[in-house]
């Protein structure tokens, strides 16, 4: 394999990849704005007018800021690549630091965080404080978006740090085999995450409450008996501090599972309808699909790992873009940044396992509670979080994580006869 021939394969991916993210988005632009004139007949009863104009206007704002940022998100790639970007970084920092020790590596990691931080940043403040305002769901104040980038930077600094050092030291002790190493590490790590998450690190950014309605709880509890289910507590969260998006959520593994609601959730829908929403997510783990999910993403990385191990040794691997130096960090960012061109062809696949997921699910709920308060809850969704009705057909098949709306009101509809 040659310099040349990395080069060309990657530009090739990055064209074909973008092409069709660029592609899809203009559909899904041209098919919303065709359908923006009228509701849907299905959905004619329960959703005015106004409101799927809303819902359409904000999916055509999110397209719009979706494609520049595809363009700013490739350029920055290029900028470190074939641009030299990293080259530079490693050069600049062996000013001051070995370039052989594991301490370059870690300052490398570093830097890029904070100059991808910075290059992203406008984006970010144009998403939370101008698209999400301007349809009303934005509640994050300039000092909460302050502090919670401030609280992640330290997590990152007192969490990330540690566990990339160890990273890198396998990387460099472990021999040929330092690849099935790195990835059990990361294995045994994200499933401490999945306990420690909820109890230490959520608490840090949003306040958790003991549900306090007595006979929602007594409702839920006995949806929770119903199914089998065992759980660390109700909680409600304040998700109203930083959005006017609802939802509701599983967290924690094994004996650590909590069920939390967005107080933005238990504003919109009747106790019904949080039974029925909350009988769906039962409806993933009494399916196994968590399980499922963690099985894959252990395979898919291992496979991942295996092939970083085998590049880490080919030059051209590191000449072909654009950074002549070899490094474990160097290795480690190349291949973090090329991952998504190069897997993007997985997107509709896992898409498509997704929706499975989700009809399953609406299947156990439907069998554990009613179908009409599923349905009207999901309306209520679709309305207040301005989900557009009218997806392209062929857009949504590539990206969406759950069914179009219509087809999915349309099934459990045809469950409640």
């Amino acid at each position: 394999m040659s310099a040349s021939t990395v080069t060309a394969l990657f530009l090739f991916t990055l064209l074909v990849s973008n092409g069709i993210r660029l592609w899809l988005s203009l559909r899904q632009a041209r098919h919303v704005r065709l359908h923006r004139a009228a509701v849907p007949a299905e959905f004619a009863a329960s959703i005015g007018l106004p409101a799927h104009q809303k819902a359409a206007d904000y999916t055509l704002a999110k397209g719009r800021y979706g494609r520049l940022d595809l363009a700013w998100s490739l350029i920055w790639l290029l900028v470190l690549t074939l641009g030299g970007g990293l080259q530079w970084m490693h050069g600049w920092l062996a000013q001051w630091l070995d370039p052989a020790g594991l301490w370059h590596g870690m300052a490398l990691f570093g830097l890029l965080s904070v100059l991808s931080f910075a290059w992203e940043l406008p984006g970010t403040l144009y998403q939370t404080f101008g698209l999400e305002a301007r349809f009303g769901f934005n509640q994050t104040t300039p000092a909460v978006f302050i502090a919670d980038t401030a609280k992640s930077a330290l997590l990152t600094v007192l969490i990330g740090a540690p566990l990339l050092w160890c990273v890198l030291w396998l990387m460099r002790s472990m021999g040929a085999s330092w690849w099935l190493w790195t990835w059990a590490l990361l294995i045994a790590f994200n499933l401490a995450a999945m306990v420690i998450y909820p109890l230490f690190i959520a608490p840090l950014f949003n306040k958790f409450e003991p549900l306090q309605d007595e006979s929602l709880v007594s409702r839920i509890n006995a949806l929770l008996a119903r199914c089998g289910f065992q759980s660390k507590g109700l909680f409600v969260m304040d998700g109203s501090r930083r959005s006017a998006h609802g939802n509701a959520y599983f967290t924690g593994f094994g004996a650590a599972k909590r069920i939390v609601f967005y107080d933005t959730l238990l504003k919109a829908l009747t106790p019904e309808e949080v039974e029925a929403v909350l009988a769906h997510e039962l409806g993933h783990f009494k399916h196994r699909h968590i399980v499922q999910r963690l099985v894959l993403f252990a395979l898919l990385s291992l496979a991942f790992f295996a092939i970083l191990g085998w590049l880490a040794q080919q030059p051209a691997f590191f000449t072909g873009l654009g950074v002549p130096a070899q490094s474990e960090a160097l290795t480690l960012i190349l291949f973090s940044l090329i991952l998504g061109p190069f897997t993007f062809p997985l997107t509709p696949l896992m898409s498509f396992w997704s929706r499975k997921h989700e009809f399953e699910a609406d299947a156990y709920a439907v069998a554990n509670a009613r179908a009409e308060d599923l349905v009207s809850a999901l309306v209520k969704l679709y309305r207040d979080n301005a989900s557009t009705l009218t997806p392209d057909p062929l857009h949504s098949l590539f990206y969406d994580s759950h069914p179009p709306a219509a087809i999915r009101i349309g099934r459990l509809k045809a469950a409640a006869v």
